[in-house]
C-alpha cells in the first residue's frame, strides 16, 4: 500500500471514530455525569456532614432532639469531622478496591426505573490506599462485548436491561479481567432534581452552547461567561455535543462542574435542603455501600490531588456493520490501558530517554506554548508545536507506556504547572502532535 492509499485510508477511519464520537455524545451521558454520581454519593455526606456537626444545634431545632434522623446526621457529621485531616478514611479499604459507577435512563413514564433500563454510563474507579490515589476508565456504552449466560455477544450497556447491575458487574470483571467490590447507581432524573433542590450550579460557560434535539427533548441554550446553572441548564451543558473528543475532551469540563457543586453544598444554604436531597438520593441513588464506607470515602477523596488522578476511556474503534453501531475494543490496548490504571504497573522514568513531546495550543497560548517548549528543550525533548482553534481544555496526556506514572512525577517536579491540569492516558493518540509519545494541551477561555 502506497503513501497516497494509507493517509486515505488513515483519513477515513479517523472521520468514522469522529461520527462515532458525535453519537455516543448524542445518546449517552457523558464521564462528567457520571462522575457525579461519586459526589452525589459521597461528597453531600462529607460537605453536609462537616456542616452538621458544627451546627448541632440547628439540626435539633429541624429535626428534633434526640430522633433518629438527628442522631444519624450528627453521627454522620462527627465521622466525617474525625477523619477528614487523617489518612484513617483510606484504612477501610485495606487494599485496591474498583468501584463501579453506573449512570441509567428512563425507560418512559411509569417505569420501574432501575429494571429494563440500559446504563448509559459505565465507570470503573480505582481507589488505592497504599499510594492515596484514585484512577478511573470509562467504558463507551457501545463496546461489543460477550454477556453471561446465554445473551451472547451486545453492547455492554444492555448488560443492566438483562440482568441489572449483578450483571453488569460480571460483564465488566470478565472483559477488563478485574474484581468489583462496590457500586453506585444514579438514575438520570436524580442528577437534575438534586441540583435543583440546592439551587443551582455555579459553573463557567467556557463557549456558547446552543442545541436543539426535539426527538429526544433536549434543548441547550447558554451564554459564555459565570452563569448559575438549573437542573435542566447543567444536563444541557454536561451532555452538550458540539465540542472536544468525547470523554477525553470533557474531562476538565467536568472538573469545573464538580467544583461548582462542591462550592454550593458546601454552603450554609444548604444545610435546610437536607431533607429533600436525603428524599431525592433514596429515590434515585442506589449503592451496595453503606454510609460509614461513603462518609470515609468522601473524607478521603477530599484530600486527593486531582493532578494526580489518571482518566481513560477503553480504546477500540467504531463499526457500523449489520445496521447496529458498537465500539470494537482493541484487547492489547485495553489490557495496557488496566495494567497502568487498575494493576498500577509502572516503570522507573529514563531520564535520557528520548521522548517526543508534542504541544497543542489556543491562538491565546501561544506564549506559554513556546515557554513550555523552551522548559521541555531544556530537559532534552524533541517537541513538536501545532497550533489549533477548536481544542478541548487544557490537559497531559500520555500515549504509551514509556510515559509511565513515575515519569509524570518526574516532569512534574521540574515544570510545576504541568502538575496543575488534568492527566489523561490515551493509546489511542486521539491529539498528538506528529508521533509524539505525550501531549499537552493548552486551551485558553
Amino acid at each position: 500500500m502506497n503513501k497516497k492509499e494509507l493517509h486515505s485510508r488513515n483519513e477515513e477511519e479517523y472521520t468514522a471514530f469522529l461520527k462515532h464520537i458525535r453519537e455516543e455524545r448524542e445518546y449517552t451521558s457523558n464521564f462528567a455525569k457520571s462522575l457525579l454520581t461519586f459526589v452525589l454519593g459521597v461528597c453531600c455526606v462529607l460537605a453536609l456532614g462537616l456542616w452538621l456537626v458544627q451546627k448541632e444545634s440547628l439540626v435539633v431545632r429541624i429535626f428534633g432532639k434526640d430522633t433518629i434522623i438527628s442522631r444519624q446526621l450528627l453521627a454522620i457529621g462527627n465521622s466525617v469531622k474525625s477523619h477528614t485531616r487523617s489518612t484513617k478514611s483510606w484504612s477501610i479499604f485495606g487494599r485496591q478496591q474498583n468501584i463501579l459507577l453506573l449512570g441509567v435512563d428512563s425507560n418512559g413514564n411509569g417505569t420501574d426505573m432501575w429494571k429494563g433500563t440500559r446504563s448509559d454510563t459505565i465507570i470503573v474507579i480505582n481507589v488505592d490506599p497504599s499510594v492515596h490515589s484514585v484512577n478511573a476508565i470509562s467504558i463507551p456504552r457501545d463496546s461489543k462485548v460477550y454477556l453471561p449466560g446465554n445473551h451472547g455477544t451486545d453492547k455492554i450497556n444492555a448488560a443492566h436491561a438483562f440482568g441489572g447491575v449483578e450483571m453488569t458487574k460480571k460483564t465488566v470483571e470478565d472483559t477488563l479481567g478485574i474484581k468489583i467490590e462496590r457500586y453506585i447507581c444514579i438514575h438520570d432524573e436524580g442528577v437534575r432534581e438534586v441540583i435543583d433542590a440546592i439551587g443551582g450550579i455555579p459553573i463557567y460557560v467556557e463557549k456558547r452552547m446552543k442545541y436543539d434535539d426535539y426527538a429526544g427533548k433536549l434543548h441547550i441554550n447558554l451564554e459564555k461567561g459565570n452563569q448559575v446553572l438549573s437542573g435542566q441548564q447543567a444536563i444541557g451543558y454536561l451532555r452538550f455535543r458540539h465540542d472536544g473528543l468525547g470523554d477525553i475532551g470533557r474531562t476538565q469540563r467536568q472538573q469545573w462542574f464538580l467544583r461548582g457543586l462542591l462550592e454550593r453544598l458546601q454552603s450554609p444554604q444548604t444545610i435546610s435542603k437536607i431533607p429533600e436531597i436525603v428524599g431525592i438520593a433514596k429515590k434515585y441513588i442506589k449503592t451496595d455501600m453503606s454510609v460509614y464506607e461513603l462518609s470515609q470515602l468522601a473524607a478521603m477523596a477530599k484530600g486527593i490531588d486531582e493532578g494526580s488522578v489518571q482518566v481513560a476511556m477503553l480504546p477500540g474503534r467504531p463499526s457500523s456493520k449489520g445496521g447496529l453501531s458498537y465500539w470494537i475494543l482493541d484487547p492489547d490496548k485495553v489490557q495496557d490501558v488496566v495494567n497502568r490504571l487498575i494493576y498500577r504497573e509502572d516503570t522507573n522514568p529514563d531520564k535520557s530517554a528520548q521522548l517526543i513531546a508534542g504541544i497543542l495550543f489556543t491562538s491565546s497560548q501561544a506564549g506559554k506554548a513556546k515557554e513550555l517548549r523552551t522548559q521541555l528543550n531544556n530537559l532534552g525533548y524533541t517537541v513538536n508545536m501545532m497550533q489549533s482553534g477548536g481544542l478541548p481544555h487544557t490537559q497531559f496526556i500520555a500515549h504509551n507506556t514509556s510515559v509511565s506514572d513515575s515519569f509524570y512525577k518526574y516532569l512534574k517536579e521540574k515544570i510545576p504547572a504541568i502538575g496543575k491540569i488534568q492527566y489523561v492516558y490515551d493509546p489511542i493518540k486521539l491529539f498528538c502532535v506528529g508521533n509524539s509519545d505525550f501531549t499537552i494541551v493548552l486551551s485558553g477561555r
